[in-house]
């Protein structure tokens, strides 16, 4: 599942409530929000939450909120009163410090609830168990990290999912946005600091495929239209689209549009399966030039029976008078390539286009 965060220190401006129907539209299923918050500003932040929920129970999208001990006090609300939660629209408690198992597990017969992946232990699933908690509404959530180099490593990541699978549990991660980063520090809110700077398309994609992540939200508040339609396509149609700009070729046309990478998965390219085996034209030879990270190379006349074949490489390759490059995939979807495995659909459109 893919998700989005909203959160409740701006108002709810008409441009969010557009924003949140349009992912909404496009397969995203679910809204995080906080409610850590000023004391003095407890009422405004329940109102802000009541706008939200109305907003989620629209479109059908479950909403998470993060709290400590003491925030639904706060804003108003109690464990003792669940329903009043569920009646504005809130399905679900991210659930942390100053928290007891036992009160846990009360909050599991009513809401969803999340917990900090990171600090579960045996212990917290034994005394659990013993409070009868709920474990089908219970899951395991990933922090974000605002400050740059203190997002979680990979090792570290996949070991520790390992063990929450093991254990029961459904997996939740972040990954940054590019449309509107959220302050003091607007650095992106990744799980993983290898996503602080990447494409926010690229990085859900590898957390849900590469880490079996269940549920991917965005940390930040937004991303952008093309990074929308990116998600839209691939939610639709499982494909993953890069744009492409034109270096001079007369060849350009023939890379363009739907490709499948090879079943027998190359190390440093990805091979259209089908390209060299339909109708082609004589493919004479042109310019030579290196083979940068990114190019879309066909093979020429030079490489005899290997004509007509579509490449993107993977990583930089030296020049080969038998290669023609014709196209490169823009720099913003060069995290894209590792993650187009054997078989996998991929689209190579225009610069411009998404």
């Amino acid at each position: 599942m893919f998700g989005i965060s909203i959160f409740l220190g701006e108002e709810m401006t008409g441009e969010t409530r557009t924003y949140i129907q349009e992912m909404h539209q496009i397969g995203f299923k679910g809204i995080f929000t906080s409610l850590h918050i000023p004391e003095e500003n407890g009422d405004l932040y329940a109102n802000r939450l009541k706008e939200l929920g109305e907003v989620a129970k629209k479109a059908k999208m479950k909403l998470m909120v993060d709290i400590s001990g003491i925030a639904l006090e706060r804003a108003g609300f109690s464990f003792e009163h669940l329903d009043e939660l569920l009646s504005i629209g809130v399905t679900g408690l991210r659930m942390d410090y100053a928290i007891s198992n036992q009160l846990i597990a009360k909050v599991s017969q009513s809401l969803d609830v999340g917990l900090n992946a990171s600090t579960i232990t045996t212990d917290d699933i034994t005394e659990l168990k013993s409070f009868r908690a709920n474990f089908e509404h219970i899951e395991a959530w990933h922090n974000y990290y605002p400050r740059p180099e203190t997002g979680l490593s990979s090792r570290f990541f996949r070991k520790k999912n390992e063990w929450l699978k093991q254990t029961g549990f459904q997996v939740v991660a972040f990954v940054p946005g590019n449309e509107q980063l959220r302050g003091p520090l607007y650095e992106g809110l990744p799980t993983l600091e290898k996503h602080r700077y990447d494409n926010p398309f690229s990085a859900a994609v590898d957390l849900k495929e590469n880490y079996r992540v269940e549920g991917v939200y965005f940390g930040d508040p937004m991303i952008s239209k093309r990074t929308q339609k990116q998600f839209e396509i691939y939610s639709k149609y499982g494909v993953i689209q890069m744009e492409v700009e034109d270096i001079g070729s007369r060849y350009y046309s023939l890379i363009l549009g739907d490709h499948n990478n090879r079943q027998d998965e190359a190390r440093d390219v990805i091979r259209s399966a089908d390209a060299r085996f339909g109708k082609i034209e004589m493919i004479e030879p042109e310019e030579v030039l290196e083979r940068k990270m990114g190019s879309v190379t066909i093979d020429n006349i030079g490489y005899g029976r290997y004509m007509g074949e579509i490449q993107l490489t993977k990583i930089d390759l030296p020049e080969n008078k038998k290669v023609n490059v014709v196209a490169q995939v823009t720099p913003e979807d060069h995290s894209l390539l590792q993650l187009i495995k054997a078989g996998r659909t991929f689209n190579l459109t225009e610069k411009g286009t998404l």
